[in-house]
């Protein structure tokens, strides 16, 4: 069975971001703004979604 993933777009900058939530998008593997990544559909990663939830946007489930 092929595991699920979600791809993640970085549309806000995380400067000014408190750290916890940088360390979220780093975590996520988001460095840079506009940045798309594809990371596995797990209850980790949407845990560290919903930390920066107000600077990424989901593309697709």
């Amino acid at each position: 069975m092929a595991k699920k993933t979600l791809k993640i777009k970085l549309v806000r900058s995380l400067i000014g971001s408190k750290p916890n939530q940088r360390k979220s998008a780093k975590g996520l593997g988001l460095f840079k703004r506009g940045q798309e990544v594809e990371v596995a559909d797990s209850i980790e990663n949407r845990g560290m979604i919903n930390k920066v939830d107000h600077l990424v946007e989901i593309i697709s489930k």
